[in-house]
């Protein structure tokens, strides 16, 4: 027993045996299979802010993307975050609803925190390593450790196994993401479901003493073990269910109840909350809140660009095609709703309205135009009215009724719609336009939103064959909106967002050729002096 207890001493305090590709994880890790492969290796675990910071350092030099499909923070956020996770701080993100905080933690875990390896089947990530060097010799030698010690180390389910197997204890590779654990803080959360508690169960199926180790059920935080706890507004939860949680941040380490065992999660405390005046739900107690050591404040998307990026990031739709005027106009419409005096700013409109606003619309077009004519998905600015029923912010200035609500939304639509349209007509040749009123003495042209390019006598490309001017003018448009559809592929691109939406193929150009039309008829009744007039459903000579 002695050699075999100084060969695991000497593993731990020998220099690892390997080359890292990543903070901790050795070259060859998925060939590194069982406990014994770890010992040949001298394997040293690396702590979870060690490897947030080492990885962080390790993309900040080769330049490589250190926070993916997080949009719109390089100026202030991203400097912040980079510089708490350099300090090894843990982190309150403080922000409105829908600003991506809880996204920004995942993507943390996913991206900046290496695989380790655990006893297979561990819920606490147990990592052999976790043991001191004369606990796994005796586990190694057939013995157990007499369980005096007041530390947790791993489970006894993991303890067991390393008994059973010894050298061929199977292990696995646990990534980040799987390290991650979220708890949404709500009244009915306990404090046991954070720190655990002695299961009743255990104790009458094994037969153990209830204050024995085997006893335990573990809670979030050690279901976090080298990985990332993160809490989803932090307010909420009471003033006794924060307590537990001060001990780890203090001192890394908790107690529950009367049970004698001191846990160690090693982990990273991320909480998230909306501003104080925001949730009215409570307060974060003082010594919680000094000891959470950096304070981020996030924020919405500041320009229309980023806006678009992010709604074509983030919702999920149908195969089609998104015209980039048309996610322009949605991009704008939610800006708008957050500039906007009536409406409640300190609620807050979420990105969420943009990203469902984007499906709906998607749906839409499924519902009125595809499905019925077998044509493609292609979403217009005669689908946005639909777009009412995710508008889900309150008013401020007003009675917030539905009738209100409807109002303000409708008036902030028809705002974006025309500043869209008007780009797309604006510089259009005089000469172009005084033709196209020409065109319309004494006709009209009728719009529908169940109107599709090639369909019977009222079809847009029929009812075009009589006005040349203004099939001249879609023409030329349809040109400008395709180069902006190309740069906007390359913007998709150059941040790893699928541009498969934003790919126009040529099975769906005339469908898109209805929607520059129905931009141009609408533009061309917002210029001053007007070219034409909308009479209900159709445009006729101003």
């Amino acid at each position: 027993m002695s050699d075999l207890r100084e060969s695991i001493r000497k593993v731990y305090s020998s220099q690892p045996a390997y080359v890292e590709t990543r903070a901790g994880l050795p070259e060859n890790y998925l060939q590194i299979k069982t406990l014994g492969d770890l010992l040949d290796i001298n394997y040293k675990i690396v702590e979870a802010k060690e490897q947030l910071r080492r990885n962080l350092m390790s993309l900040m030099r080769s330049g490589g993307k250190k926070y993916p499909e997080i949009l719109g923070y390089d100026d202030d956020v991203v400097p912040a975050l980079d510089r708490a996770i350099l300090s090894c701080h843990d982190v309150f993100l403080i922000g409105q609803i829908g600003q991506a905080k809880t996204k920004l933690v995942e993507t943390i875990a996913k991206n900046l925190l290496s695989p380790i390896p655990v006893v297979e089947g561990s819920i606490t990530n147990d990592c052999p390593m976790d043991l001191p060097a004369d606990d796994l010799a005796l586990l190694l030698d057939g013995q157990e450790p007499d369980g005096t010690s007041p530390k947790f180390y791993v489970s006894p389910e993991s303890a067991q196994k390393i008994l059973d197997n010894k050298l061929d204890t199977k292990i696995k590779w646990v990534d980040g993401h799987s390290r991650f654990r979220y708890v949404l803080a709500t009244p009915d959360i306990s404090v046991k479901d954070l720190v655990g508690y002695i299961d009743a169960i255990k104790v009458a199926k094994k037969g153990v003493e209830m204050f024995r180790i085997d006893s335990y059920s573990p809670g979030q935080l050690m279901q976090a073990k080298h990985g990332i706890f993160c809490i989803d507004e932090l307010p909420v939860l009471d003033p006794r269910k924060q307590v537990a949680l001060l001990s780890v941040l203090q001192e890394g380490r908790y107690t529950t109840g009367s049970y004698p065992v001191t846990f160690e999660p090693r982990t990273i405390f991320f909480a998230t909350a909306n501003p104080i005046d925001y949730t009215h739900s409570g307060k974060i107690i003082e010594p919680l809140y000094d000891r959470l050591k950096s304070h981020i404040h996030t924020h919405y998307p500041k320009t229309i660009e980023d806006e678009m990026m992010i709604i074509l990031q983030e919702a999920r739709t149908a195969n089609c095609f998104v015209p980039v005027f048309v996610l322009r106009t949605l991009a704008r419409l939610v800006q708008k709703a957050r500039a906007n005096p009536d409406i409640n700013q300190a609620k807050g409109v979420s990105v969420r309205f943009g990203i469902h606003g984007l499906e709906l619309l998607v749906g839409e077009s499924e519902r009125t135009r595809a499905i019925l004519h077998n044509t493609s998905v292609v979403p217009r600015h005669s689908d946005m009215y639909c777009l009412s029923q995710i508008a889900k912010f309150e008013l401020a200035e007003m009675d917030d009724t539905l009738e209100n609500r409807h109002k303000v939304f409708c008036q902030l639509l028809d705002e974006s719609i025309r500043e869209t349209c008007l780009e797309y007509v604006q510089g259009v040749e005089p000469a172009t336009l005084d033709l196209i009123r020409q065109e319309f003495s004494g006709k009209t042209f009728g719009v529908s939103q169940k109107t599709v390019w090639k369909n019977g006598q009222a079809s847009y490309e029929n009812q075009l064959a009589g006005f040349a001017g203004l099939a001249g003018l879609v023409s030329s448009k349809l040109d400008q909106a395709k180069r902006e559809q190309q740069e906007l592929e390359a913007k998709l691109t150059e941040n790893n967002i699928s541009s498969k939406n934003a790919h126009i193929e040529d099975s769906m150009i005339n469908e898109t050729k209805s929607a520059v039309l129905e931009i141009i008829l609408d533009g061309l009744c917002f210029v001053s002096p007007k070219v034409i007039d909308k009479k209900e459903s159709a445009y006729v000579a101003a």
